[in-house]
């Protein structure tokens, strides 16, 4: 049990991440093991629940995990292939003392890695960066654990498929896993629920043969589109490779973003639980605050990243939380992490008790034009500071804005954003107004912005959507 240097890239914010064979291994997956179930028994705890995607490294990776959580006396509970909500569902199910998802979420098929769970909260930032100082060290506690199958699939499903409330609409589904490890979760559940349901890509393939299992890429999404407009579907769901986030087509097969699925998931939630704090992140439409102040809820806003909004949801109470991302969380009579599927139960019981269509709420929503998501490079040494600088900048001016996450600047215009990635070399901006001429406006503000700390700014071209 001698230590290992972890290459420091697959260190991330919100999980660990790496290029099998390259910068990840099973040495490296033992070694994390090693550390993880040193932090659970020097902790007083002892069972860690183990999972993984359908990534063909992840059977692999699995086992080296299990030998080293093991090795420091943990037992390990395996519950098989399935989504990450399988396994977080396990460790809130089984009162475990921690958890691991081997999975590469929606990245390529040649990468993989771990989200992780100490107790019942999310093990991100600081967390993972000392993971892997541990790692290194080689202090690690010693013992004898054992290992366990503890499949939870059929309860898992069932708790999914309890929530659903059946309404006077049968609904017509298409459904996209992108032969991600969701897929068969789908299978089962879609037999639990009435009407009627078109399954795309439920076998799980680590290849991901048809396309990226990417929901947020509307590329990725033809298929999808393609579907629902052949079998007059109602709506379309499609989740990326691990099934902790969602994307949604409706009728006429246009894409909701998440903080349009959000504001339509915000009127289940306000209905029983009026006033009720709802989270979204500084990405996200003003349309969505917008709504959710209209229905009589408290929105929100919060930093960017799953893992931190779901800190957040445990401070505030809140019931509800999403990202633009398409992580959903849901606490109103669940457990509030990021679970795709049970979003979709979610939203497929507001439709089947509504007398408008999914396409109908999303033409209720006011109509804004607004940029995708724009990254743009900047060196990690100076993304932050480039963000600081123009928020100085700003302070000078007396301009609004929030600083909860970078500088989200508001106008007559509309509003800006300019942050600096979690993850990567990036800066992001993004914008949104009600005119094309003021998003024009708006556009120029972020270029004259970044501009002046020294930065070249995002290439805008076709870079106008709408919503």
């Amino acid at each position: 049990m001698a230590g290992r240097i972890l290459n420091p890239s697959i260190l991330r914010e919100y999980d660990i991440r790496g290029i099998v064979g390259k910068t990840l291994g099973p040495d490296d997956a033992r070694s994390i093991g090693h550390a993880f179930g040193t932090l659970v028994r020097r902790k007083g705890g002892k069972r860690v629940q183990l999972g993984r995607d359908g990534r063909l490294s992840s059977a692999m990776l699995e086992d080296a995990v299990a030998d080293g959580l093991m090795a420091t006396g943990c037992d390990v509970y395996r519950i098989g292939e399935g989504p990450t909500p399988m396994l977080y569902y396990s460790v809130h199910e089984r009162n475990a003392d921690g958890g691991i998802q081997i999975t590469g979420s929606h990245n390529p098929p040649e990468y993989n890695g771990f989200k992780l769970m100490l107790g019942k909260k999310a093990f991100f930032g600081e967390d993972i960066f000392g993971l892997g100082r541990l790692a290194a060290s080689g202090d690690f506690e010693r013992g004898s654990g054992v290992g366990h199958d503890d499949p939870v699939f059929d309860s898992y499903i069932a708790r999914l498929a309890r929530d659903f409330e059946a309404g006077g609409r049968a609904l017509t589904v298409a459904w996209d896993s992108g032969n991600g490890a969701a897929g068969p979760a789908i299978a089962a559940l879609t037999r639990k629920l009435p009407g009627r349901h078109v399954l795309l890509n439920v076998e799980v393939d680590g290849t991901f043969p048809n396309h990226h299992p990417d929901p947020t890429v509307p590329k990725n999404l033809e298929q999808l589109q393609a579907c629902v407009a052949k079998e007059k579907c109602d709506l379309g769901i499609a989740f990326d490779g691990d099934g902790d986030r969602i994307g949604v087509v409706d009728g006429k097969g246009r894409i909701l973003w998440g903080d349009q699925l959000m504001a339509v998931l915000a009127r289940g939630v306000l209905a029983a639980l009026p006033g009720a704090t709802i989270i979204a992140d500084v990405k996200a439409s003003q349309i969505l605050f917008d709504e959710i102040a209209r229905l009589g809820g408290k929105p929100l806003m919060w930093k960017t990243g799953h893992s931190l909004v779901k800190a957040k949801m445990a401070e505030t109470g809140a019931p509800l939380a999403g990202e633009m991302s398409g992580h959903i969380f849901f606490a109103h009579r669940y457990y509030g992490f990021d679970d795709a599927l049970y979003a979709a139960i979610r939203l497929l019981s507001i439709l089947a008790h509504a007398k408008e269509s999914l396409a109908d709420m999303r033409d209720a929503l006011p109509s804004v034009i607004n940029t995708p998501e724009l990254r743009f490079q900047c060196d990690d040494d100076r993304k932050f500071k480039v963000v600081d600088e123009v928020k100085a900048r700003l302070a000078a001016t007396g301009a609004e804005v929030n600083d909860v996450d970078g500088v989200r600047v508001k106008n007559a215009d509309g509003w800006w954003l300019l942050r600096a990635s979690n993850t990567q070399d990036v800066l992001v901006a993004r914008a949104e107004s009600t005119t094309s001429g003021g998003l024009e406006r708006l556009k120029a503000a972020i270029a004259d912005a970044v501009t002046k700390s020294g930065v070249a700014p995002p290439n805008f071209d076709a870079a106008q959507g709408g919503h």
